[in-house]
């Protein structure tokens, strides 16, 4: 199906903030942006108000639109938390998963290679809530999935790596193999290998973004 301005720009201002060629803080001159696009200044706005919904753009009144600031400590404190309640969940989990559930995951992650980095991380977190959701326990559910939803922006940096895509492919498979064979205490293990590796690469990506950007915004 033929894509509408508004996604085109979507997608054209999406990989370019998740490249680093705008990098975080720098403004987003609507006018000259329309104008180097092809498109007229309605679809560019209804764009920005869709990258703003998915945490990439900052929408400031009087002032315009600016690409939103990342910060390695808000980063790292999600993955910390992260690291402390899915292991354990995984864990509980894994003794009550049914063959079911297992199916379901491996399909959502045949999905995940092919999907765009606009869906990859709420597939992500399909995958991982068809892997805690058997442990029971609504309330951890509910905090885990609402770190997933705040760094989802994050993980977007992370999966327009091909190589770290696919990494993240293989220890996916590898958890869906350990919990069909009961071993528990492997996929907690594995889980938390696989949250502190993930921590690193994107914490290295945004570093580097924010180091070019000089750490500073670009409202000038």
């Amino acid at each position: 199906m033929r894509k509408t301005a508004v996604e085109l720009v979507v997608d054209e201002l999406r990989q370019r903030i998740l490249s680093g060629t705008l990098p975080p803080g720098s403004a987003l001159r609507q006018e000259a942006l329309a104008e180097e696009l092809g498109v007229s200044r309605i679809p560019l706005r209804e764009a920005m108000r869709f990258l703003s919904s998915e945490g990439l753009v900052d929408l400031q009144p009087h002032r315009g639109a600016f690409v939103s600031m990342l910060s390695t400590a808000e980063a790292q404190e999600f993955f910390d938390i992260r690291l402390r309640l899915e292991p354990w969940l995984l864990r509980e989990a894994a003794p009550a998963m049914g063959e079911a559930e297992l199916a379901q995951a491996e399909a959502v992650v045949t999905r995940m290679d092919v999907a765009e980095a606009s869906d990859w991380g709420r597939l992500n977190w399909q995958l991982h809530e068809l892997l805690y959701r058997p442990a029971q326990r609504p309330a951890a559910l509910g905090i885990v999935r609402a770190l997933h939803e705040k760094s989802e922006r994050y993980l977007r940096f992370q999966v327009v790596n091909a190589p770290i895509r696919q990494q993240a492919r293989t220890e996916h498979m590898a958890l869906i193999g350990l919990c069909r064979h009961g071993q528990a205490e492997q996929a907690q293990a594995a889980l938390e290998q696989h949250i502190i590796e993930a921590a690193e690469q994107i914490i290295g990506i945004v570093r580097r973004l924010l180091d070019e950007s000089d750490g500073s915004p670009r409202h000038g």
